[in-house]
């Protein structure tokens, strides 16, 4: 997947959350978390994967509206 820099200023923190509730599903703590704040992450399924690509393509889609709507020079379209 290209890195998409030009994109990131019109990212929001519902947007970040949005990623980050997606894979909290695959964490794991360890029992003792509470005293040692270590956990680990599953491995992505087949299925987990082809739905993260298509969230990710979806919020690309998104992020590239709202950089067009700015109307912002640089901004790719």
């Amino acid at each position: 997947m290209k890195l998409r820099l030009d994109l990131l200023e019109h990212l929001t923190m519902e947007d970040i959350a949005a990623v980050a509730l997606a894979n909290n599903h695959r964490y794991k703590p360890e029992p003792l978390f509470s005293q040692t704040g270590v956990g680990s992450l599953s491995p992505t399924s087949t299925e987990d994967s082809a739905n993260e690509e298509a969230l990710n393509a979806a919020l690309i889609q998104k992020v590239e509206r709202r950089a067009a709507k700015s109307g912002k020079p640089g901004v790719p379209k």
